[in-house]
């Protein structure tokens, strides 16, 4: 690893959520341990930190930083929608959630994990190394048509087509094993003058893959309602997403706890008694500053949303 992990969007998140001693609180992402830390130090010796990750770099972070914190702490190495069904069996009701999205530095600076474009590496992308299917088992084992929607869906790449054609041509000949393979194709297909117009052509092809190789959008999908179960009445859900298929999801997911009557517009009266489950604490999402993107350009894409269970939906 070459990089100091820089928790983005930190004081933000914590003035937010309003950790208290005695509190219990969840770390869904733990990572490098940034936010989870804050947190702690703030929850005291009767508050209670769960940490959960897929990645067993973090699970050691989790345990330098248990080691120093005043709270009880706990680690659930897992996805992190399974380890909240976990938390949810056991009847567990925390003060606060929280998501840290995407790939942590962590992972992306171990260049041998293969989830850069700027290293060669092999082309793996796992976020936890045990698990089955790897960044090359998609490029080589996928049709034309599977590998252009992933990328045109995960990927939000307009030359989604293209990519995915130049993949099977240049797996025909030898397969794709390192990242630098698969960025040299990518290279091949896009056209000159788009290539670096937004940044390393590349990019969208590894985000999409990535994606795909964990399974990042069903976990969001899947954790979403699940988190919100887990929060005592009052709780608050803090998730700083990346990019935009996280967040829009994020956002929906929100406005649809936020909102009360649903009944048509014709209808004078409101007869469906939906109530909202949410108070939006996040008016629109939390970006980074433009201090916090000098010093951190990873930050750059960061958003954050937060939401408060309503005490009366418990």
């Amino acid at each position: 690893m070459t990089a100091t992990h820089v928790p983005v969007l930190a004081g933000e998140l914590v003035d937010l959520l309003q950790p208290r001693p005695g509190q219990t609180a969840v770390d869904c992402t733990v990572g490098g341990g940034g936010h989870a830390r804050l947190i702690a130090e703030r929850l005291g010796p009767a508050g209670t930190l769960i940490g959960i990750d897929r990645d067993p770099v973090a699970e050691e972070r989790f345990a330098e930083l248990a080691a120093e914190v005043p709270c009880a702490t706990r680690f659930l190495r897992a996805p992190f929608a399974d380890g909240l069904e976990q938390l949810r069996e056991e009847g567990v009701r925390a003060d606060m959630v929280t998501m840290d999205l995407g790939i942590s530095s962590l992972q992306v600076d171990t260049f041998e994990r293969g989830f850069s474009y700027a290293y060669d590496a092999p082309l793996d992308m796992r976020m936890d190394p045990d698990s089955d299917v790897t960044a090359a088992d998609l490029v080589n084992g996928w049709d034309e048509r599977r590998l252009a929607r992933t990328l045109r869906e995960y990927g939000e790449e307009r030359f989604a087509n293209r990519i995915a054609r130049a993949i099977v041509r240049r797996r025909a000949e030898e397969p794709l094993r390192t990242t630098q393979q698969l960025v040299d194709t990518v290279v091949s297909a896009i056209p000159a003058p788009a290539a670096f117009a937004g940044g390393h052509p590349a990019k969208r092809t590894f985000q999409a893959l990535r994606i795909a190789v964990n399974d990042e959008l069903g976990q969001l999908d899947r954790g979403l309602p699940v988190a919100w179960d887990v929060l005592a009445p009052g709780g608050r859900l803090g998730i700083i997403a990346f990019h935009s298929l996280e967040d829009r999801r994020v956002k929906r997911f929100l406005a649809d706890r936020a909102r009360g009557c649903v009944c048509p517009p014709e209808v004078p009266v409101c007869v469906c008694g939906r109530e909202p489950e949410a108070d939006l604490l996040t008016r629109g999402a939390v970006k980074p500053t433009a201090g916090e993107v000098a010093s951190n350009p990873r930050s750059k894409s960061a958003r954050l949303r937060v939401a408060r269970r309503r005490p009366e939906e418990a």
